[in-house]
C-alpha cells in the first residue's frame, strides 16, 4: 500500500514532536471473513499529547474500539492493521509479541467496557492488581499490597482493605470499573485508553467515574483517549474530539468547536440525538384508563444469603413494601442506581420471582395465588425484554426461530404458514429486514438483537410489557430508535409499560410517571414533568444533577459536584431512612425513624422527613 505509506511518512514529518505521546498515521484495520474483507477503520490519522484527553465518538460499528485494539496488538486472529502508530516515538505496529507485552500495562493502560468480563473471576482484586506490578515493575508480592491499597483509595473504592480480598462478582458495577482503572494505573502509564468506561453504569456512578478520569488526567499529566458514544462524557472530560463514521475520521477539533459548531451533518445529528434528552417536544401523555390494569401492593422480595460459617443464613431484602398502580396505555418509569431493586421488582411483577410479602394483581387476578397452569396461560399477556440483547437470545436459533418460539408455546394450533406470516409481519414492525431472518444472534448488531427481543415479546400482542434496562448497552441513536418503537406500540395497541432504566432522559421521553427507588425502597413517585421540574426527594435531585449534558461550558462543573458514594449493603441497611448516609440534608430524625410515604399533591408521593422545608 504505497499511498498509505506515503501518507504515513508525510504525517510523521509534519507531526509535532514535543509532548506527543501517541501519533497515528494512515491506520487501516481490516478483518478477513467468509464473504470477503471487512474494513473496520480506514486511513485514520490522529494524535494525543501529554496531559490531553482525546474523545473518540461515533455510533456502534464506527470502528472506535477496533482502532485502538489494533495499536495494542489485541485484534482477533483474522484482523490486520496497516499504517503507522508511534507511542513515545516507538513504532507499535512493528513490535513483536514480547515487546508489545512490555508496553501494554506499563506504558499504555486500558480500561475496557465490561469490567465483569475483563477481570479474572477466580482471582481476588488484590491478586489482580499485584499481578500487573509484579510483571512490569518486578515487585515482590508482599511489596504490592500497600501500593494496591493506595490505588484503590485514589480511585475512591470504599473499604479498600476488604475489597482487596474480594472477587469481581462480589462488587457492584461501579466498583468493578474503579478496580479496572486501578489496574490500568498500577504501573504509572503515560497513556490511558478508556473504552466506553461508563456505558452500563447508572448516572450517578457515571458522573463519579468521569470525574475521577478528569482528576487523574490533571494530576498525572497523563495522555488519555476516551472512546464513547456519550457526548456528555466527552463534554466533561475531553480537550479535543475526533468523530468516526464507518471507520473514517470525518471531523476533529477542540471540544468547544465540535460540540458547539459542528461542520459535518453527521456530527450535528449525533448532537441532536444527545440533546433530545430534554424531551421538550415529546407527544402529549396518553391518559390512563379508569382503574389500574396492574396493581402492586406492599410488595417485598427477599433472598437468603449464606454466611461464611456452615448453616448460617441471613435474609437480604431486595425490594421492601413497594406499591404502585399502572393503567392501560400508561408507561411507568422505574429509576435508581444499580442495586436499588429495579430488576428484582420487574421480575417480581411478572411472578418470575416469589414475593416474600404483598400482592401483584393483574386485571383483578392475584398472580401469587394462581396455579402454574393458570399463570402459564396468562404469560402471553405479560412479556419482558431483558437488558442484555445477546445473552437473552438462544445462540443456536435463527432470528426467525427466536421470534416464532412464543407462538409454538401459546398458539400451538397455528399453521406453519400462519407462524411465518406473523414472524414476517412482526420483524417488519420492529424494523428488521426480512433477509435477517435466517441469521443467528452473533451475526446481528446489538441494536438488531434488541429489536429481536422486542419482536419476540410483541408477536403475542401482550397487554403488559416490562422492559428491564433494554437499551443500556446501545449507542444513543439506537437507544432512541428502540424507545420510539416502544412508544409507538404503547400508543397504537394501548400497551401498558413498566420501563426500568438508569437513563432518566429516556424515561422522560417515554413515560407518564416515574418511581424512584433506592436500596429497595420507594423514594418518590410523580408525573414525569413534575419530577423533572421540581424533584422533592434529595436522592431524585442527585440523580437529575448527574444526567450528562453535551455542553463543554456546563458539564465539567456538573462532574465536579458529583459526590462519591455507594448504596448501603442490603444485608445491613441503615436505620431510619436508607438514604441518610449519603443525604446532605440528613438530621438525627432521619436515623431514628423511617419516613412515611407522604402525599405531596398532584398525584405525587415522597418518602422524606424534610421534603416540605427543602422545597
Amino acid at each position: 500500500m504505497p499511498s498509505t505509506r506515503a501518507s504515513a511518512e508525510a504525517a510523521a514529518a509534519a507531526a509535532p514532536q514535543a509532548g506527543t505521546v501517541l501519533e497515528v498515521a494512515g491506520l487501516t484495520v481490516t478483518f478477513a471473513g467468509p464473504q470477503g474483507v471487512i474494513t473496520a477503520a480506514s486511513e485514520v490519522t490522529l494524535s494525543v499529547a501529554r496531559g490531553e484527553c482525546l474523545g473518540v465518538v461515533g455510533e456502534s460499528g464506527a470502528g472506535k474500539s477496533q482502532l485502538f485494539l489494533a495499536l495494542l496488538g489485541l485484534l482477533a486472529a483474522n484482523g490486520r492493521a496497516a499504517g503507522s502508530a508511534w507511542f513515545l516515538g516507538k513504532e507499535l505496529l512493528g513490535l513483536g509479541a514480547a515487546e508489545l507485552d512490555s508496553v501494554r500495562g506499563a506504558g499504555i493502560g486500558m480500561v475496557f467496557q465490561d469490567p465483569m468480563t475483563s477481570l479474572t473471576p477466580h482471582l481476588t482484586v488484590g491478586e489482580q492488581i499485584a499481578e500487573v506490578m509484579m510483571r512490569h515493575l518486578g515487585l515482590a508480592r508482599a511489596a504490592t499490597r500497600l501500593r494496591a491499597l493506595a490505588l484503590l483509595e485514589r480511585v475512591q473504592v470504599t473499604d479498600p482493605e476488604q475489597r482487596l480480598r474480594q472477587y469481581p462478582h462480589e462488587l457492584s458495577g461501579g466498583m468493578r470499573q474503579r478496580v479496572m482503572i486501578a489496574i490500568a494505573l498500577a504501573c504509572g502509564p503515560q497513556l490511558l485508553i478508556a473504552d466506553e468506561p461508563t456505558t452500563s453504569l447508572n448516572v450517578t456512578v457515571q458522573a463519579q467515574i468521569l470525574r475521577l478520569l478528569a482528576e487523574l488526567k490533571r494530576e498525572r499529566a497523563m495522555a488519555m483517549v476516551l472512546i464513547t458514544h456519550d457526548l456528555g462524557a466527552v463534554a466533561g472530560v475531553a480537550d479535543r474530539v475526533a468523530v468516526l463514521r464507518a471507520g473514517r475520521i470525518i471531523e476533529t477539533g477542540s471540544v468547544g468547536q465540535v460540540l458547539k459548531t459542528p461542520r459535518e451533518a453527521y456530527t450535528a445529528a449525533l448532537l441532536r440525538d444527545a440533546r433530545a434528552a430534554d424531551a421538550s417536544d415529546r407527544p402529549p401523555a396518553a391518559a390512563a384508563a379508569d382503574g389500574a390494569e396492574l396493581a402492586v401492593s406492599d410488595l417485598s422480595v427477599e433472598f437468603g444469603v449464606r454466611r461464611p460459617w456452615p448453616g448460617r443464613r441471613r435474609q437480604l431484602t431486595a425490594v421492601s413494601a413497594v406499591s404502585l398502580r399502572v393503567g392501560r396505555g400508561e408507561a411507568l418509569g422505574v429509576v435508581g442506581e444499580s442495586g436499588s431493586g429495579k430488576s428484582t421488582l420487574a421480575r417480581a411483577i411478572l411472578a418470575l420471582l416469589p414475593a416474600a410479602a404483598g400482592r401483584v394483581v393483574w386485571l383483578g387476578r392475584d398472580l401469587g395465588r394462581l396455579q402454574p397452569r393458570e399463570l402459564r396461560s396468562l404469560r402471553r399477556d405479560l412479556q419482558i425484554i431483558f437488558q442484555d440483547p445477546f445473552g437473552s437470545l438462544d445462540p443456536r436459533m435463527t432470528l426467525a426461530e427466536i421470534v416464532a418460539e412464543p407462538l409454538a408455546v401459546h398458539s400451538p394450533r397455528l399453521s406453519a404458514a400462519g407462524r411465518d406470516e406473523a414472524v414476517t409481519r412482526t420483524l417488519e414492525r420492529v424494523g428488521l429486514a426480512a433477509q435477517l431472518a435466517g441469521r443467528y444472534p452473533h451475526e446481528l448488531s446489538g441494536g438488531e438483537c434488541q429489536r429481536a427481543g422486542l419482536a419476540r415479546a410483541m408477536i403475542l400482542e401482550p397487554r403488559l410489557l416490562v422492559c428491564d434496562e433494554p437499551v443500556s448497552a446501545l449507542d444513543v441513536p439506537t437507544q432512541r430508535q428502540i424507545v420510539e418503537l416502544l412508544g409507538a406500540f404503547k400508543r397504537e395497541q394501548g400497551l401498558t409499560l413498566v420501563f426500568v432504566s438508569h437513563n432518566l432522559a429516556l424515561v422522560r421521553a417515554l413515560c407518564e410517571r416515574v418511581l424512584v427507588l433506592y436500596a429497595g425502597r420507594m423514594m418518590e413517585l410523580a408525573p414525569v414533568a413534575d419530577l423533572f421540574a421540581q424533584p422533592l426527594h434529595p436522592y431524585t435531585l442527585e440523580l437529575l444533577a448527574a444526567i450528562p449534558v453535551a455542553d463543554p461550558d456546563v458539564q465539567p462543573a456538573r462532574l465536579a459536584r458529583a459526590r462519591p458514594g455507594e448504596p448501603p449493603s442490603l444485608l445491613d441497611p441503615p436505620s431510619g431512612c436508607v438514604y441518610r448516609t449519603r443525604c446532605p440534608h440528613a438530621i438525627a430524625l432521619c436515623g431514628e425513624r423511617q419516613p412515611l410515604w407522604d402525599e405531596a399533591g398532584g398525584g405525587r408521593r415522597v418518602a422524606c422527613h424534610r421534603w416540605r422545608e427543602l422545597m
